[in-house]
């Protein structure tokens, strides 16, 4: 059951990434990933703050899991250094780092209240 779980919600968090990525793709700037992890770091505070078992299962580990994503963060952040845009490399490192980690604990902020 837990591995179903996990599946069902990757595939989910997976082609809405893929959504997201389509919809921002046209830009010079890493925009996609950085809406994907902070908005996966979002959902994964709310879900660890106020659920467990099953829906943290599906919500957590899979659709958290499989809408972010690390390489792509690592990998772009990388081909802007090559290509001589290393300021816009170090923003993304930051606001991925920054954003993030806001998002997750103003998830958990949120979840903890209710």
């Amino acid at each position: 059951m837990t591995v179903l779980l996990v599946m069902a919600g990757g595939a989910c968090g997976a082609v809405l990434r893929f959504a997201v990525n389509r919809w921002l793709s046209a830009t010079h700037f890493p925009w996609a990933t950085l809406v994907v992890n902070v908005a996966g770091s979002l959902l994964l505070g709310v879900v660890a703050a106020s659920t467990d078992g099953w829906v943290f299962t599906l919500l957590g580990t899979g659709v958290a899991g499989g809408l972010t994503t690390y390489s792509a963060f690592a990998l772009e952040t990388v081909l802007l250094d090559r290509n001589g845009r290393r300021s816009a490399a170090l923003l993304n490192v930051a606001a991925s780092l920054v954003l993030a980690g806001a998002a997750f604990a103003l998830g958990w902020w949120s979840a903890a209240l209710a």
